[in-house]
């Protein structure tokens, strides 16, 4: 075992519901400026800015952790803002504008989907699986991919993928078991595959995005949108891929996909600092670059996952143990809000994007997601949001 991970001890239940009590006081006392619009995706200075119009990629954050904390207390207070929030995501698939985008996972898979687990809700059916047929349609054949940003015919974005979308494919998933359509495991199978052979590096690194010609299928080249340069490992990217590579084992069974987790998380796990919250970019390991606790919290949750499929006698498994205790312990102790009271974020220290100095040293609505989603499986065993 890795000594950096050799000594942790287990995690208790009075740890998840003492973390899960200190976000629901927070996020209740968000619910009053929000009832029909959402966190911004930062902070501004320990305050989220309205984002009132429904456009970014990060409105389903808020609703998904609504949704966790409906389940963890059984409070129906938490549905009339539920109600008016799935409202907003059902005009936002049901009108043109704002779906040039793979990000309709991250938005359907955390509002419509709990409304359709949990209150067998039609309407939020209906629109679910719209979001997966306008997701579908940026898929490229010839490539087997999903475009990430833009139209698809922009030149600029044309046969780009990023990592990010594999946390994007549990919808089309999602929309093959509740349609009996094979179409969209089909392409979200085949779009893993393609991240798994082009976004992962020989050394077990990531690239944040890659181009593919879409006319002919052949791999062009790798870049970074957010990390430090196209040759290094952007935190975030690299947690994506944990997780995103252990959502995909889950619904294909295709083994190749959690030892892809495992690699991808033993490079992760060795670049961590001594706080075991890792910087935003992996080429960083020590000094004053900022920190990025969203990504600690992303891998927080994958590991959960990944634990839930790993053999018990597999040898990474009690480093794996360790180190999410590890990193668990440090966000709760150092990077949670607790005692700053005026903020509205849970986890401080997280990061947008560092090249265009946004959410820079601020909480991240994903970053809060992650964290309470990470304390539910701690308390439960499992999200069913992605499954």
């Amino acid at each position: 075992m890795d000594r950096k991970f050799a000594a942790a001890p287990a995690m208790t239940r009075q740890f998840a519901l003492r973390e899960l009590d200190f976000c629901r006081r927070k996020i209740d006392a968000l619910l009053p400026r929000f009832p029909d619009c959402f966190p911004g995706a930062n902070t501004e200075g320990l305050r989220y800015p309205a984002e009132r119009e429904n456009i970014e990629w990060t409105t389903s954050f808020f609703s998904g952790m609504l949704w966790l904390l409906y389940q963890h207390t059984g409070d129906e207070t938490y549905l009339p803002t539920l109600e008016r929030h799935l409202e907003r995501f059902y005009d936002r698939v049901e009108r043109p504008g704002n779906i040039d985008t793979h990000d309709l996972g991250f938005l359907y898979s955390l509002s419509c989907y709990p409304a359709i687990l949990l209150k067998k809700d039609e309407r939020a059916r209906s629109c679910f699986l719209k979001a997966a047929d306008y997701l579908k349609a940026r898929y490229f054949d010839k490539a087997g991919i999903l475009q990430a940003w833009g139209d698809l015919t922009d030149p600029e974005n044309r046969g780009r993928m990023i990592i990010d979308c594999l946390l994007n494919l549990p919808l089309l998933y999602q929309a093959a078991r509740l349609t009996g359509d094979e179409r969209y495991y089909d392409m979200a199978y085949t779009h893993a595959r393609q991240a798994q052979r082009y976004l992962v590096r020989a050394d077990n690194s990531t690239y944040h995005t890659f181009y593919m010609d879409v006319t002919t299928g052949v791999p062009r080249f790798g870049a970074t949108a957010q990390g430090y340069s196209d040759s290094s490992c952007w935190a975030r990217g690299q947690v994506w891929g944990v997780y995103g590579f252990t959502l995909s084992y889950r619904h294909t069974r295709d083994r190749s996909f959690l030892d892809t987790a495992c690699r991808l998380l033993d490079y992760y796990l060795a670049r961590l600092p001594a706080d075991y919250v890792n910087y935003w970019d992996l080429c960083f390991t020590e000094g004053d670059q900022p920190r990025d606790s969203s990504s600690t919290a992303i891998v927080c949750c994958g590991i959960l996952e990944l634990l839930k499929h790993l053999p018990l006698t597999h040898p990474r498994r009690r480093t794996y143990e360790n180190a999410l205790t590890l990193m668990m312990t440090s966000l709760a102790k150092r990077y949670t809000t607790r005692d700053l009271p005026d903020a509205d974020g849970l986890l401080a220290h997280g990061v947008y994007s560092i090249p265009h100095q946004r959410g820079v040293d601020e909480s991240t609505i994903w970053g809060d997601y992650y964290y309470v989603e990470a304390l539910y499986r701690l308390l439960y065993g499992d999200c069913d949001y992605w499954s």
